[in-house]
């Protein structure tokens, strides 16, 4: 099988042994839930439940407010405490199986917007990791004919995160169905699963399942930081190139996380809702490394004592990858359709940097994905040069942090960029 890539990239440690090869667990946690009505791309969800209610799992308590919305289902059985504008709170009862689903038929014999409409009501979007977008509108492309891949994307490249392998090794023949679903609505694409060389157990899983699956393939793809990202993705799998403004449909395309393709596969066949997913919960501070099947909503202080608690207080909690995630201070906030992982680090390193003046080196031109000159595009974002940041192709940055990690001046490039990008651009990707 041919390792496939882009050009450019880091090789930051993986740190994944821990958790890799971990079975996942479950986390009940008892106590009040939280159900943000924001965290997706769009309008607020609204509020269809009252203080004072009882809600089983799987019960709809906000209802998406337009196309680019979702809506928000309790992953517990519960009282509703309050409700406001910005969230849900519920008390759980500490029962959190869900009420009996009826679908009335097999996805290969319901209508393509049948099959759109069950993953519009289940408020499935991105679960990759800061992405939220609403994904029955992902799967409506203009012209659902040009589309020509479908790829699941199982890189996974960020260090320490292994919830997707985990999924892969665990439940193979369900990420195989959830993309044989997608499938149905694409009449002339073909499926890919993209897996990076360092996880060959899940490919060999994976590829156990395609025996009788003309549509599907395993890709293999070369280990290296942001294999994941999607227009490296793309362009490592099918040669096409992806700009910033433009979408992967554009160039005949679709991606979506291994656990997003999981949420489909509930949602079709078995009619369930969005109100769990797989988190990686590691980092040198944790006690006990894993995975966890978690419900939407828990605290991750919670979750965190379910991976038995910090070893020593952290200096660093991220939420998401430590190349990419967000840096939080305050544990006592949801998980959230998009949480991939929480880690916990003993020491910061990022606070002990002392940068020094660029050396000139180039390094960060070399790894750049994006093939550009970030030593530049951070000058001029210093100096908040709008008019040569634009010049210089600034926009077309897919916020890796790749330059930041190879700078031996350790100058903060890839944050004096993001910045001004988003000064500068409407990108939503």
């Amino acid at each position: 099988m041919a390792v496939l890539t882009f050009r450019g990239g880091v090789h930051p440690p993986r740190n994944k042994k821990l958790t890799a090869s971990k079975p996942a667990k479950d986390c009940y946690t008892h106590g009040d839930l939280s159900f943000p009505l924001f965290l997706h791309h769009g309008l607020h969800a609204k509020p269809v439940v009252k203080g004072g209610e009882w809600v089983s799992a799987g019960t709809l308590i906000a209802k998406a407010d337009g196309y680019v919305s979702s809506n928000v289902h309790s992953s517990v059985a519960g009282i509703v405490k309050y409700v406001d504008f910005d969230t849900i709170v519920i008390e759980s009862a500490g029962e959190v199986h869900e009420e009996p689903r009826i679908v009335s038929r097999h996805y290969s014999e319901m209508a393509k917007e049948e099959i759109l409409s069950l993953i519009r009501e289940a408020g499935i979007v991105g679960m990759g990791g800061e992405e939220g977008y609403p994904t029955h509108i992902k799967l409506s492309p203009e012209d659902p004919d040009k589309i020509h891949y479908v790829i699941v994307n199982g890189c996974e490249c960020e260090p320490y995160l292994t919830c997707n392998f985990r999924r892969l090794i665990e439940e193979p023949d369900r990420i195989v169905e959830g993309l044989n679903i997608v499938l149905r609505l694409f009449d002339n694409a073909m499926g890919m699963i993209a897996i990076e060389d360092d996880k060959k157990s899940a490919v060999i899983k994976i590829k156990n399942y395609l025996v009788n699956e003309p549509r599907i393939r395993a890709r293999m793809l070369y280990t290296k930081y942001p294999q994941g990202a999607e227009r490296q993705l793309i362009y490592a799998l099918t040669g096409k190139k992806i700009r910033s403004g433009m979408r992967p449909a554009d160039v005949g395309v679709l991606v979506l996380n291994v656990e997003t393709v999981y949420a489909i596969r509930r949602a079709v066949m078995e009619g369930r809702p969005l109100i769990s997913r797989m988190v990686t919960v590691a980092g040198d501070a944790i006690k006990n490394p894993g995975n966890f099947r978690v419900n939407i909503g828990t605290n991750i202080r919670d979750l965190i004592d379910a991976a038995g608690g910090f070893t020593t207080p952290p200096e660093k909690v991220i939420i998401g990858g430590p190349m990419t995630g967000e840096s939080i201070l305050d544990l006592d906030r949801p998980v959230t359709k998009d949480t991939n992982a929480v880690l916990a680090f003993s020491q910061d390193p990022v606070i002990r940097v002392h940068q020094t003046n660029c050396i000139h080196c180039g390094r960060c031109m070399e790894v750049c994905p994006s093939r550009l000159i970030p030593t530049k595009l951070a000058d001029y974002a210093a100096l908040g040069r709008t008019d040569l940041f634009l010049e210089n192709d600034g926009t077309e940055c897919i916020r890796c942090g790749s330059c930041s990690y190879i700078c031996p001046a350790k100058r903060s490039l890839a944050e004096l960029i993001i910045s001004m990008k988003q000064m500068t651009s409407s990108d939503t990707e």
